[in-house]
């Protein structure tokens, strides 16, 4: 016996359903369907608990069936039976992740197809081959199912009624059906809505933005926490009041006329408020007004505001901070640049300083010459009520006035400094300052540190008034500076920092037997001298990075020749300490024997020099290298420091040798310098020979080397 006979489904063929009329009572029995759901909805009743009504009652208009929901999961697609009261759990779970398809049964195929489904023999029909096992299981004979939809016309569940009886549906039941499911998505929209409301409600109770909603007439009608937690009323308090209320008094009519405008305009109104809490306390807030219409008709305003009187506040202390002083309150050096940038009016700037400000902070300490420079500050104030008043750097401060008044100023506070002292702990002090002041419009900071630096040359409380004619070769020289540091930084960048040699001639041999290694730049197809650089080389502390490449660069060309050469070593390399390990890594590097290379130091290097110099000097004699002193002559020329260090060169400077031929003063000079040298069994080298008649004076004198042009022009080496 096959299953179809073995079921217990009735067979009710004798009748065609679809040629049976809805009678009243049932049009009745489907309108008190719709009244008691729909009067559940109204009343916000428990949506789960609404359709298992709404299945209860459509199964008691089909004796011997089961009413059932299926929804369709939007990510996977696949459909759950989320509500079948008559059920049981065994047979909800086995329709668990039913996939829509033309073999899925009434409901798949309901979704499937998106339109109604009256399966009649859920044995035999196609459309339950995937399921046919369910529907012997629980004796399903019979399923029709109606698709749920959504505002799209998209079907999104069903609805179906399975009887336990082979059986085509009657016009009554599809008209049940077709109600049913479009209860079902009533249901499920005014569920998303509902959960939408709470989801703002919820929203806007916990923001921490307050809200206020006004009807038609402006009054309030409602608030949330935030609202009553930042003014402190209660919704007692506020409810249908007027929002001006709240009102600081601020705001003149013209302000609420435009802010009025705009939201009955424009429908939105947003800016910066004062406002006023419960407790008098003021509030700054950024809020938003938008008009809520209806059909065109005015109905609610909706006010959104952030307390951001904490904010305001902040900003108002960093635009403080940005343009004061901290320890003394006065306006600072920033303050002072903003009133200055981008001026067209003439002002007078006085930059001055304290005397001996180091020694106070080193001898009592930082507070104590903190609550100092609060008291110069003060009295600074009282003093002076004409000019703005700045403290531009520690120890600096700065007036500024229109007037040009910088004589009588500074001789004002001159004066009162002179005969007045301060007392702080005990400790009596008298204050004085340098001043440097400039009248005009522009590049005043810039003049007036000028004439500040100007005074202090001309020693303690004086004053300078800049003056463009005198001081402005100052600026140049300054200038100069800035672009000779650009130059050096450029050249050791672009690696344009190389060694020219100068021949040295050995007046017993007659031929050119050594070389110093001079520096040169080579920029934009210029070879630029040593004295458009080296002074700011050595003001910036660059000259042990332009040794450096010197010493690597002359080894490399010169470790294929055979000739002694001298370097150029300074008392900053020295104080660097590096070159014993440098070129003695450079001697290995290039093969040179070290008894090939002579260090030429200045005069002051061996004469006042540190120990710790002295030192590093022994160190690449012992190494194999030769001393030499520069320019001998030229500055202290202490003769026994000389002996001290085993010179094996002095280089007697140009300045006696140029006019040695002609000038008999220079001509002794030389003579001693050549005798000492000569004792001492230290080997004389000349510098600056241009001439015959110079280097016939230079051979007569027993000197061993001359170097210049008359022998040799500096050259670069391949």
């Amino acid at each position: 016996m096959s299953k179809e006979e073995n079921s217990n489904c009735a067979l009710l063929e004798d009748l065609k359903m679809d040629e049976v009329s809805v009678t009243q009572e049932q049009y009745n029995h489907i309108l008190n369907i719709q009244k008691v759901i729909l009067e559940k909805v109204a009343e916000r009743g428990s949506s789960s608990q609404i359709l298992d009504e709404l299945c209860l009652m459509a199964e008691s208009l089909l004796p011997n069936s089961v009413a059932s929901i299926m929804l369709k999961d939007k990510k996977t697609g696949l459909m759950d039976m989320i509500h079948a009261p008559s059920v049981p759990p065994e047979g909800i779970e086995k329709f668990k992740d039913l996939k829509p398809g033309p073999h899925g049964g009434s409901c798949g195929n309901a979704v499937y197809r998106n339109e109604p489904q009256y399966i009649k023999d859920t044995f035999t029909d196609s459309k339950w081959e995937d399921l046919r096992e369910i529907a012997y299981d629980f004796n399903l004979c019979s399923c029709w199912s109606v698709p749920v939809r959504n505002e799209q016309k998209e079907a999104i569940g069903t609805f179906a009624l399975s009887s336990f009886e082979h059986r085509s549906p009657s016009q009554f039941h599809k008209l049940l059906l077709e109600t049913a499911a479009n209860i079902v998505s009533i249901v499920l929209k005014n569920t998303f809505n509902e959960r939408r409301i709470e989801l703002f409600t919820q929203a806007m109770e916990n923001a921490k933005e307050g809200v206020i909603i006004t009807d038609r007439e402006n009054n309030i009608i409602e608030v949330n926490k935030a609202f009553k937690d930042i003014y402190g009323y209660t919704d007692e308090e506020v409810l249908h009041h007027n929002p001006n209320m709240l009102a600081s008094g601020h705001h003149d009519k013209s302000f609420y006329k435009k802010m009025w405008d705009d939201i009955l305009h424009k429908t939105h109104w947003s800016g910066e408020i004062i406002n006023r809490r419960k407790n008098g306390q003021e509030i700054t807030q950024w809020m938003s007004v938008s008009l809520i219409k209806e059909e065109d008709e005015t109905k609610n305003y909706l006010a959104i505001f952030s307390d951001i009187t904490e904010l305001k506040e902040a900003q108002q202390r960093a635009n403080y901070l940005a343009y004061h002083d901290q320890l003394t309150g006065l306006d600072n050096k920033s303050k002072l640049t903003q009133l200055l940038t981008n001026n067209e009016k003439a002002y007078t700037l006085i930059h001055f300083d304290i005397n001996n400000f180091s020694y106070i902070n080193s001898a009592y300490g930082f507070a104590f010459a903190d609550r100092l420079l609060q008291e110069i500050a003060k009295t600074l104030v009282n003093i002076c009520e004409l000019p703005d008043i700045f403290r531009v750097n520690s120890d600096e401060f700065a007036f500024l006035c229109e007037k040009d008044l910088a004589k009588d100023i500074i001789k004002k506070v001159q004066k009162y400094f002179y005969e007045n002292s301060f007392e702080i702990d005990g400790v009596v002090l008298n204050i004085s300052f340098n001043y440097g002041a400039c009248h005009g419009v522009e590049n005043l900071m810039e003049n007036a540190s000028l004439a500040l630096k100007i005074s202090k040359d001309l020693g303690k409380n004086r004053y300078h008034i800049f003056d463009p004619v005198t001081d402005l070769p100052r600026k140049e020289d300054k200038n100069r500076f800035v672009k000779a540091n650009r130059l050096i930084l450029d050249a050791l960048e672009s690696d344009r920092i190389v060694p020219y040699f100068q021949g040295i001639h050995n007046n017993e041999t007659n031929e050119i037997s050594k070389y110093e290694a001079l520096v040169r730049i080579e920029m934009d197809d210029r070879v630029i001298s040593p004295f458009e650089f080296l002074e700011a080389g050595q003001l910036s502390g660059l000259m042990p990075e332009i040794t450096m490449r010197m010493i690597d660069k002359s080894f490399a060309v010169m470790q294929d020749r055979r000739e002694s050469f001298s370097l150029n070593i300074t008392e900053d390399d020295l104080g660097r300490n590096y070159l014993s390990g440098y070129i003695s890594q450079k001697l290995k590097e290039y093969g040179i024997d070290p008894q090939r290379i002579i260090l030429e130091i200045l005069e002051g290097v061996s004469s006042h020099g540190k120990q710790s110099h002295l030192k590093q000097l022994n160190e690449l004699k012992e190494m194999g290298l030769g001393l030499a002193i520069d320019d001998f002559g030229a500055e202290y020329s202490n003769f026994e420091r000389i002996l001290d260090l085993d010179i094996d060169f002095l280089k007697i400077d140009a300045k006696y040798i140029k006019n040695i031929d002609r000038d008999e003063k220079s001509y002794e000079i030389v003579k001693s310098i050549a005798n000492f040298a000569q004792n001492s069994n230290i080997t004389c080298i000349a510098e600056f020979v241009h001439s015959s008649e110079v280097q016939a004076v230079v051979e007569a004198l027993g000197i061993e080397y001359s170097q210049g042009y008359y022998f040799s022009q500096p050259e670069k080496f391949s």
